[in-house]
């Protein structure tokens, strides 16, 4: 039997811890399947579609990862896709407490899909999606801790250019707004 494991998440954008944790969840699931949540009641700075490329721009090097989305219950897609697993990063202390109570009302919603927590690669301890975005938004340099793809489409989102200086247009509208 195929061992499959759903790794949910924004991706909003996704992250050189991202990717590190498929690359070591591939040790241990033959195949994985990466799924974009769709969560109406949060604000995405990227497209559904738009992450969609950057994920398969950033994994195109593995056969064996998929990229989807989803509605609804994570436990219930892991069902729909005879997944096994779902699997879960985890930085700090913060972040268990939260994945602890999913990982609980998981299992008492569906007995038959474990969740696997992989604990982030050292070097990416400190990178999230939602700090990323707001070190793009004004110009910081996140080189190294997103695929390229993601940081040239950060830099168009936000108007800057390779160098990190805003573009004349993203400026005038930057101050005009202000206005």
């Amino acid at each position: 039997m195929k061992r499959i494991a759903i790794y949910p998440g924004s991706f909003d954008p996704v992250t050189n811890g991202h990717l590190d944790i498929v690359e070591r969840g591939l040790k241990l699931f033959d195949k994985i399947i990466v799924a974009i949540m769709h969560n109406p009641g949060k604000t995405s700075l990227f497209t559904i579609d738009e992450r969609i490329e950057m994920l398969q721009n950033s994994l195109k090097k593995f056969s064996n990862v998929e990229i989807d989305t989803f509605n609804g219950l994570t436990v219930e897609y892991a069902k729909r896709r005879k997944a096994q697993g779902i699997l879960r990063g985890l930085r700090a202390l913060s972040d268990f407490e939260y994945e602890f109570q999913m990982a609980l009302m998981n299992r008492k919603l569906n007995r038959e899909v474990q969740t696997i927590f992989l604990m982030t690669g050292f070097r990416w301890i400190y990178t999230s999606s939602s700090i990323i975005k707001e070190a793009s938004r004004f110009g910081g340099n996140v080189n190294g801790m997103v695929p390229a793809l993601v940081q040239k489409k950060l830099r168009e989102k936000f108007g800057y250019t390779a160098r990190g200086t805003k573009r004349k247009a993203a400026k005038k509208a930057t101050s005009q707004a202000a206005k």
